[in-house]
């Protein structure tokens, strides 16, 4: 009894001065905590990636409104339909597998300045692309934003100069984790962006005619609010 006793306690001493799979353990208990690091930090990556890569789509998407047109040197240049859809085509190439128009919605606004009230300005026309129908303008639309200070978040309203545009784009996106969701910061991601349209910009509207001394609605209007149609689909919101 006394020997089995005896034998016991050194095989205790020896399994207590055994060390040789702490290492394995320690790894056990901390591989749930590096992987779960790893991970979020590649979800972050993927996120601020993503979120630069919608800022630079806004800007050229802005950049290339603000040069869209066609004309010679001695006319002002005219927007037909077919460029802004030109230019939202563009948009989705330059997206690539991001998907934006399966993923997200592209808003584009003409700012103009009011017609009779000075320092008051107002969104001429507006278009829009993507499967996300259900996100509009946060900033107006030319039905209801009429007479503005500017358009804009507060602090970075957009303004026309005199008997010019700006162009003021929208870029709404759901975010696509490269691993889950609920390691992003947000889903939804929003980018704007501006430019001054640097040419001279036809805004001619014919949406009226005046018949009999009658103002009404022109049936066969060709470019009402400054856009020509030009035979094809327009994108409207």
């Amino acid at each position: 009894m006394k020997h089995k006793l005896a034998l016991l306690r050194t095989t205790a001493r020896r399994f207590g001065r055994d060390t040789s799979g702490l290492a394995l353990l320690e790894f056990a208990f901390s591989l749930p905590i590096v992987l779960t690091m790893s991970l979020t930090g590649a979800e972050l990556t993927n996120y601020v990636i993503t979120k630069m890569r919608l800022s630079q789509i806004a800007l050229q998407i802005a950049d290339n409104s603000a040069r869209m047109g066609s004309g010679s040197q001695l006319e002002s240049k005219k927007v037909y339909e077919s460029d802004i859809n030109d230019l939202l085509t563009g948009a989705d190439f330059q997206s690539g597998q991001m998907g934006l128009f399966t993923n997200g919605r592209v808003i584009i606004s003409s700012v103009e300045p009011h017609e009779t009230t000075a320092n008051k300005y107002r969104i001429r026309w507006q278009r829009c692309k993507g499967s996300r129908t259900a996100w509009v303008s946060s900033y107006g639309n030319p039905t209801t934003t009429t007479s503005v200070d500017g358009v804009g978040p507060t602090g970075r309203q957009v303004i026309a100069p005199p008997s010019g545009v700006a162009m003021f784009v929208e870029v709404r996106y759901q975010y696509q984790p490269l691993i889950k969701t609920s390691l992003s910061p947000t889903t939804e991601m929003n980018e704007i962006a501006s430019m001054m349209v640097r040419d001279a910009r036809d805004t001619s509207d014919d949406s009226f005619i005046t018949v009999n001394g009658v103002k009404q609605s022109n049936p066969n209007a060709q470019h009402p609010n400054g856009v020509y149609k030009g035979g094809v689909t327009a994108s409207t919101c």
